[in-house]
């Protein structure tokens, strides 16, 4: 059990991880996107009865600045911005505007995207040159299998640099033609050393995706979402698999979906505190994980 009480809310939350004798937090899970992109990301989140079969509130539909601002309270120290293409074309500017934006905010781990195009190698190439640090895949809102042979380059090229790929894979909370661990399962197998970040620990094939980190020395597990009411409504984790959970202490990094969460950031916080697995596996999630990931110092 942890010793330090949860967040109460966002402006509790320093206090939190300061009693952890933390210097902040590092989160691997949230987004920034180009003006007009955001926008229909959050006018999909809006109809989200009709996706999700439950409503999905937005909490920090915000201006870029006022963002910027609540997670510098927050003391996210570091984060990427995550963008991901639905269709061909858009990775090539995606990334464009996602060096941009690092660039004018030291904070933000420059972050790139891909898709199974013929232009995909000399994309990636020019991201990986250009500085990126991490480098975001969504399988189910992408429609395309992660085996596609198309990205067999790339994905030889991200083995080789360790680049850590933070990839939307499981089936929650919409399953796609291609999410879930068998795709999973067949790209580690001819690609054992890829630097992988399972989103939402791989919900809800949890068990699936603790073996696979079990299994492969470079992937890990972030948190979005996960354990928090609004989650454990529609897909609850088998607290049977806890014991896992803590033995994978070094391979799981904080995540949370910020900003497009139906709760407030302390909640997300306050899930893991509530786990029950103790000081040391919170500061492993909270900070030393993704600090040691992305070269991250206080």
């Amino acid at each position: 059990m942890s010793t330090v009480a949860p967040p109460a809310d966002d402006a509790d939350v320093p206090r939190f991880w300061r009693e952890l004798s933390l210097p902040g937090l590092v989160d691997v899970h949230v987004h920034f996107l180009p003006e007009r992109v955001q926008a229909k990301v959050w006018r999909y989140f809006a109809d989200a009865q009709t996706h999700y079969g439950a409503p999905w509130p937005i909490r920090y539909p915000l201006p870029v600045d006022e963002r910027l601002t609540l997670l510098a309270g927050l003391g996210v120290r570091a984060f990427p911005t995550l963008p991901y293409p639905h269709k061909p074309g858009m990775a090539s500017w995606l990334n464009d505007w996602s060096a941009e934006f690092a660039r004018a905010h030291p904070q933000v781990l420059q972050s790139a995207t891909f898709y199974p195009e013929p232009e995909a190698p000399v994309y990636v190439a020019e991201a990986l040159d250009a500085g990126v640090r991490v480098f975001k895949v969504h399988v189910q809102v992408g429609r395309f299998d992660p085996r596609d042979p198309l990205l067999i380059p790339v994905w030889t090229r991200l083995e080789q640099t360790g680049t850590p790929v933070v990839i939307h894979c499981g089936s929650g909370p919409l399953a796609g033609e291609h999410t879930g661990p068998a795709p999973m399962a067949g790209l580690l197998e001819r690609f054992p050393g890829l630097q992988l970040v399972i989103a939402h620990l791989g919900m809800p094939e949890y068990a699936a995706f603790f073996e696979l980190a079990e299994r492969y020395e470079r992937v890990h597990l972030d948190t979005t979402m996960f354990g928090t009411d609004f989650t454990e409504r529609l897909m609850p984790f088998d607290r049977t698999l806890l014991p896992r959970l803590a033995g994978l202490r070094n391979k799981v990094l904080l995540g949370s979906d910020f900003p497009a969460i139906p709760y407030p950031y302390a909640h997300q916080l306050a899930a893991l505190c509530r786990l029950g697995l103790g000081d040391d596996w919170l500061r492993a999630v909270l900070w030393a994980n993704g600090a040691r990931l992305f070269g991250v110092t206080p």
